[in-house]
């Protein structure tokens, strides 16, 4: 199979797709990688590098969607790249489309293959390849919202874990998943005092079994949100319904009852976000003010640690994209039913719950798009 590995071009994203390990890999199974001249810059990797594993590098992003029948990305295409898109082609990356219906729309009359990352789904309900990313920015967020409390950012002027004589600030995480569990483990290690809410009771215990001392959950209803919110310096939003909007947890009336210069990271902004008042940022313009409160709502915060993110996501989207290659889409999503519920697009046609649902389209299954399209 011919893989291309454009770069990424949506702001500030210095992720790249694969690797020079990923490209020799691809060799090594007989497939030929095309990838665009300094995609891999922003994360460490230099054209040489790429071109010692096997690959050919191409001058323009154009060149690449033109020659690839898989495309392995990052993050989703943005406007420029939808006429690139080939009927038929594979688009290996994240979508998040529940939140993008725009994207969407131009997926569906491109008539592409999406399957997205983020739905890729174990029996266990695990998501394998939106795992190394929600562990990158649940320890970010912490780090964020500690950086805006500051006073010049317009923060409360708090540290997160003061100091003897002064109590530390308190961290609120809505949502005990694999983000809000780092959150609450980075932000206790800075000596604040931590409450995690999740509508898991079962979940709940097992943070309380090994989360230190100055962590504590609660039950997740409105009603203990609302008092939560009244006293906490940072909230950290890090909900998750996999491929599906994030139901608004927080909502604009409750903005008047925090205090100002309250930190407000809504990690799950990227599926819609669960506070109502945010919406996306980019790392150069992250934050925003509203009623004295700042967000902070970055879409793709661990395209600020590009290193460690590029390497923590190739680690697991490697071993699916080299099946997907050696078995082509079609027979690889027949194998595996984690990789088969990665589809959410399909040759014009949603097959994806979440994205249906999100958008008020028709839902196809995968059998009938499967034995409509082309492998």
């Amino acid at each position: 199979m011919l893989i291309g590995v454009p770069k990424e071009i949506k702001n500030n994203e210095n992720r790249v797709g694969l690797t020079p390990a990923g490209v020799a890999e691809f060799r090594k199974h007989g497939h030929d990688v095309y990838v665009q001249a300094t995609a891999g810059l922003g994360s460490g990797f230099q054209d040489a590098e790429y071109e010692q594993a096997g690959a050919t590098i191409l001058p323009t992003i154009e060149d690449v969607y033109a020659k690839a029948e898989m495309i392995v990305k990052v993050k989703e295409p943005i406007a420029s790249e939808y006429p690139l898109i080939k009927e038929n082609q594979l688009l290996f990356t994240y979508f998040h489309f529940a939140s993008g219906e725009e994207l969407t729309h131009a997926m569906i009359e491109r008539k592409a293959v999406c399957l997205a990352y983020e739905t890729v789904e174990l029996p266990s309900r695990a998501l394998p390849l939106l795992i190394p990313m929600s562990e990158v920015a649940g320890r970010m967020a912490p780090q964020e919202g500690a950086k805006y409390l500051e006073k010049p950012l317009k923060g409360r002027g708090i540290l997160l874990g003061g100091v003897p004589g002064v109590k530390p600030a308190e961290v609120l995480v809505l949502g005990a998943g694999i983000v809000g569990t780092q959150a609450a483990k980075i932000a206790a290690g800075l000596g604040a005092q931590v409450t995690v809410m999740d509508i898991s009771l079962n979940r709940l215990r097992e943070l309380d079994d090994f989360m230190p001392k100055n962590v504590v959950t609660q039950y997740s209803n409105e009603y203990n949100i609302r008092e939560a919110i009244k006293t906490a310096d940072l909230i950290i939003g890090a909900v998750l319904i996999p491929g599906a909007k994030a139901p608004h947890l927080i909502t604009r009336d409750m903005l008047k009852t925090m205090k100002p210069g309250t930190v407000l990271v809504d990690v799950a902004v990227d599926q819609g976000g669960c506070i109502e008042t945010c919406k996306p940022t980019t790392h150069e313009n992250p934050t925003f003010i509203i009623d004295d409160i700042v967000h902070y709502c970055v879409a793709n915060m661990p395209g600020a640690v590009p290193y460690t993110s590029t390497l923590a996501l190739t680690n697991a989207t490697l071993p699916y994209a080299v099946k997907l290659a050696n078995l082509g889409w079609q027979e690889a999503c027949r194998r595996d039913e984690a990789l088969r519920l990665g589809l959410n697009v399909v040759h014009g046609k949603v097959v994806y719950k979440g994205v249906a649902e999100a958008w008020g389209l028709p839902l196809e299954t995968v059998d009938s798009v499967m034995e409509g399209a082309v492998a």
